[in-house]
């Protein structure tokens, strides 16, 4: 049994597979991830009042210069 593994995994066909399989599973963590970010009721408030890409960016730069100022300490 073992060595039908070994030989399998030689030939880069498990690997190709384990690499797809990282790949969607990061995929559905960050999908559920984002889905947790939207059910809070202040990142919905937000998303309500700001409109367009540019204006949401606007917005959240203030959080961003706070991040970065205490990243930086």
């Amino acid at each position: 049994m073992s060595t039908e593994l070994i030989k399998h995994s030689e030939n880069g066909a498990s690997a190709e597979g384990r690499d797809a399989l990282y790949m969607l599973g990061g995929m559905a963590l960050m999908l559920v991830g984002a889905g947790l970010v939207l059910q809070n009721p202040s990142v919905r408030r937000l998303l309500g009042q700001v409109s367009g890409a540019g204006n949401l960016l606007e917005a959240a730069m203030p959080d961003v210069e706070r991040y970065l100022k205490i990243r930086s300490m």
